[in-house]
């Protein structure tokens, strides 16, 4: 499986994010407070809402726009809204704090 650097643990406020893109898609990273690194698209499925400027509770990101909360493992719209992200697998080096997108194609 084909890993992609996508930046380092340092770079990312704790409970913050941080943007990247890749092939025209822009990804968010998010660093939860348990110190675990989660990556979605960076696009509400409600109104395109960017998910990075939206605040984090546990494993969930609320939409900047609507409010929506979105879960950042799976990419499930919490009921009663419906919709879906898409996610990305993330894997860290615990030596280095680099992180790495893998690639589902590869």
């Amino acid at each position: 499986m084909a890993k992609l650097h996508v930046g380092y643990v340092n770079e990312i406020d704790p409970k913050g994010s941080r943007t990247i893109e890749i092939g025209g898609t822009e990804i968010a990273l998010f660093r939860l407070s348990d110190g675990n690194i989660l990556a979605v698209e960076n696009k509400c499925p409600h109104k395109g809402g960017k998910l990075s400027e939206g605040m984090v509770c546990g494993k969930q990101v609320h939409c900047p726009l609507h409010d929506w909360k979105i879960d950042l493992c799976s990419g499930q719209v919490q009921e009663p809204d419906t919709g879906h992200v898409n996610t990305y697998q993330v894997e860290v080096d615990p030596a280095s704090g680099a992180i790495y997108l893998l690639d589902r194609t590869a």
